[in-house]
């Protein structure tokens, strides 16, 4: 171990604000409830807010981490046989190379965390289930139902392949430095593989995105590269509705319309 180390001051290009609250900290370990043997990916540890408590519960503990200070105290603080630093980018890492049944936690930074949860989503196969602390606004959305404000893109996009909980809001006080905004814990489990029913993903996905493309229209017109109103009736859809209205199995059936 080397010398203490100069306090570390968070860097905004990262999104940094660092868990401080002990009880907030404390109710984020229990609901993970990791076991000694569970394969735990933490992104963005930090300052070890939450990789103290959860290395103490698993036997090993992978992090990924792109600050190179933080990846300095890493080392620094833990064993390499206890923690397994993963140096780079969470939005380009791949997370399949470190198995299946993996379970994935974090504090993901504000600037990143819509492109990083669809990263995320495209390792749902080899996922136990993911727990992340993310702007309430954000889990709003990802657990909006159809016909509100908050259902949208990343809404259909995450409950196609995720069950998800909103479990408790964090509020900005047990950040330092304290956000402006209230936080949320999420838990997102996969979905069995049997219930994904599209059949071809990349058309799902670019339907959906179309669709939303421009909210306040109908989706005759949003969607009109891809279906005529007549189609649009004949799967039961309203050509007047917009995107908002639709669940997600209406997606899943626009999108193996488009691939038969």
């Amino acid at each position: 171990m080397n010398g203490p180390l100069e306090p570390h001051r968070a860097r905004k290009r990262f999104g940094q604000n660092f868990l401080v609250s002990p009880g907030i900290i404390r109710n984020i370990v229990d609901a993970i409830a990791p076991r000694p043997h569970d394969i735990v990916v933490e992104i963005g540890p930090g300052l070890g807010a939450l990789t103290t408590p959860l290395s103490a519960r698993v036997d090993r503990l992978h992090v990924v981490e792109i600050d190179r200070d933080l990846i300095a105290r890493l080392h620094d603080n833990y064993s390499p046989d206890k923690l397994v630093i993963h140096e780079g980018d969470a939005l380009e890492f791949d997370f399949g190379s470190l198995g299946s049944d993996l379970r994935i936690v974090g504090n993901l930074p504000y600037n990143i965390s819509t492109p990083l949860l669809f990263h995320l989503a495209g390792y749902a196969a080899q996922v136990r289930d993911m727990h992340f602390m993310l702007q309430k606004e954000v889990v709003d959305r990802m657990v909006a139902a159809p016909g509100g404000a908050d259902y949208g893109r990343l809404s259909v996009m995450l409950q196609y392949r995720f069950d998800m909980e909103r479990l408790f809001i964090v509020p900005p006080g047990a950040f330092n430095p304290a956000p402006k905004v209230d936080s949320a814990i999420v838990r997102l489990q996969p979905l069995p593989t049997a219930d994904l029913l599209a059949r071809d993903d990349a058309m799902f996905a670019r339907i959906v995105q179309a669709a939303f493309s421009q909210r306040r229209k109908m989706l005759r017109n949003t969607l009109r590269d891809y279906f005529s109103e007549e189609a649009l009736t004949a799967l039961g859809i309203k050509p007047t509705a917009r995107a908002e209205e639709l669940p997600v199995a209406a997606y899943v059936a626009l999108a193996n319309a488009q691939v038969q």
